[in-house]
């Protein structure tokens, strides 16, 4: 895949300026990574942004006993708001970023994203409706903690995961899902045997089939 304005506007339809466009060209970098491959990890300085072109990729952040929480995912035409954050602050990364498939990723420099905040209209209004999209999804994240039983947890879980990937059909294990939703894995299994006698999954060695599209299973989980 090559960089061009074309991919950049398909991609970013709120990126409408040509002479932005032109300068992601000239100064960004276009990266392939395969599935389970780590883009940020805790402790890292974070240099360049990510700008999603295709792909999915979930974001974790660690507790202070070392645990892991799932967050949100990214896909393409998406940005990592506390990616920016650590860029801007100079501080270092809170964050964790693995590809969940094969994915493409646009990195941009530290400089070029200061500097096209005060040149550029569309580059800022692109990185505040980025920053307001995760921190939905962030109190989304942290309602679903402290408002909704396991189960539901659960089912949102795997709907969101089902959503980001674009199949029902997801190789996952018990013990991945139980380390991202900060649970046990026996905790974990019992419900997902639970929910496949409900007839809304079908577990599989390393992997789990949705019966039901994730804005059903959604549903299901507040019923």
């Amino acid at each position: 895949m090559e960089l061009t304005t074309h991919l950049i506007r398909k991609s970013f339809p709120l990126l409408t300026e040509l002479e932005l466009q032109n300068e992601i060209v000239e100064c960004s970098t276009l990266r392939a990574f395969d599935a389970n491959e780590t883009l940020m990890d805790y402790g890292d300085y974070i240099r360049h942004v990510p700008l999603m072109i295709e792909g999915s990729i979930k974001v974790l952040r660690q507790s202070d006993d070392g645990n892991e929480l799932f967050l949100y995912y990214l896909n393409g035409g998406d940005t990592c708001a506390m990616a920016f954050t650590c860029c801007m602050m100079r501080r270092k990364s809170e964050i964790r970023t693995i590809t969940e498939e094969a994915s493409q990723v646009i990195f941009i420099p530290l400089q070029k994203m200061e500097d096209w905040m005060g040149q550029y209209r569309s580059w800022r209004e692109f990185v505040m409706t980025s920053y307001n999209n995760r921190f939905e999804e962030l109190f989304s994240a942290l309602d679903n903690i402290a408002f909704l039983k396991m189960d539901e947890r659960l089912l949102r879980y795997l709907a969101s995961k089902s959503r980001s990937l674009g199949q029902k059909m997801l190789n996952t294990t018990h013990q991945e899902i139980a380390r991202e939703l900060n649970a046990s894995r026996e905790a974990v299994s019992r419900l997902l045997k639970k929910l496949e006698r409900k007839q809304l999954l079908r577990l599989g060695r390393n992997k789990i089939e949705l019966l039901l599209e994730p804005e059903a299973l959604e549903n299901w989980s507040r019923d």
